[in-house]
């Protein structure tokens, strides 16, 4: 696996961020997919030793297109300068939650992990309930210390507890969240090392419980259909 290729790939795609640049430079992108791809395979293999859930996965199922919609947006650069992936017991959908990772040249990379899609108002007070309902074993997920050490639970939130909700609740704070998710950055550097995989397998395993109470939350969730 070479994640030197696939930062300098992006690096120059960010900087020739057109359609004739990126046309003339598909043996550089298939180059850099291939290893992204590859550091999934290896991705899926070191959480599934916790989580066999992930272990079916086809990694090529996993990945976001570069191409932006630019239809609605200011920015019209054609293309997402980044690497992105969603590894969950149905692949890439955001519910059932899972791991998500993101590469993207200038130490914008990321590890992460919840419930990103807060468009879902289903999801949202699906999980407001749970966490109502089971507030202990929220806080004691998210007090443990090798979660608490390396996360804080992320998400745009309302001003105040949301409508039908106890104000005085033990976990209020995360009942006016729209979405509860986790972010853990990562540097150029230590995307380059050798030890890369181990070191963010152990990251996204720490995640599990979180993701777990997510999922138990969300088991009666249909996605929408388009």
């Amino acid at each position: 696996m070479n994640t030197t290729a696939i930062l300098s790939y992006l690096s120059d795609l960010e900087l020739h961020n057109e359609r004739e640049w990126y046309h003339g430079h598909k043996t550089q992108y298939q180059e850099a997919n291939t290893e992204f791809i590859d550091l999934l395979r290896q991705l899926i293999l070191e959480i599934g030793k916790t989580d066999s859930s992930v272990l079916y996965n086809d990694p090529h199922d996993l990945t976001f297109k570069l191409v932006r919609d630019t239809r609605f947006s200011h920015d019209k650069s054609p293309y997402n300068p980044n690497f992105r992936a969603h590894i969950s017991s149905k692949g890439k959908l955001p519910i059932p939650v899972g791991y998500y990772i993101k590469i993207q040249p200038g130490n914008r990379s990321f590890l992460g992990g919840g419930l990103f899609a807060d468009m879902f108002k289903d999801a949202t007070n699906m999980v407001r309930d749970y966490i109502a309902a089971h507030g202990v074993e929220w806080q004691t997920i998210i007090d443990e210390k090798s979660f608490s050490e390396t996360f804080s639970v992320k998400g745009e939130c309302l001003k105040n507890v949301p409508r039908g909700y106890d104000p005085a609740h033990p976990q209020a704070e995360y009942l006016k969240n729209k979405s509860w998710y986790l972010e853990y950055p990562v540097s150029d550097d230590q995307l380059q090392k050798d030890s890369f995989i181990n070191f963010a397998a152990d990251i996204l395993i720490r995640m599990q419980p979180f993701n777990t109470f997510l999922n138990n939350a969300l088991i009666d969730f249909v996605m929408p259909k388009r």
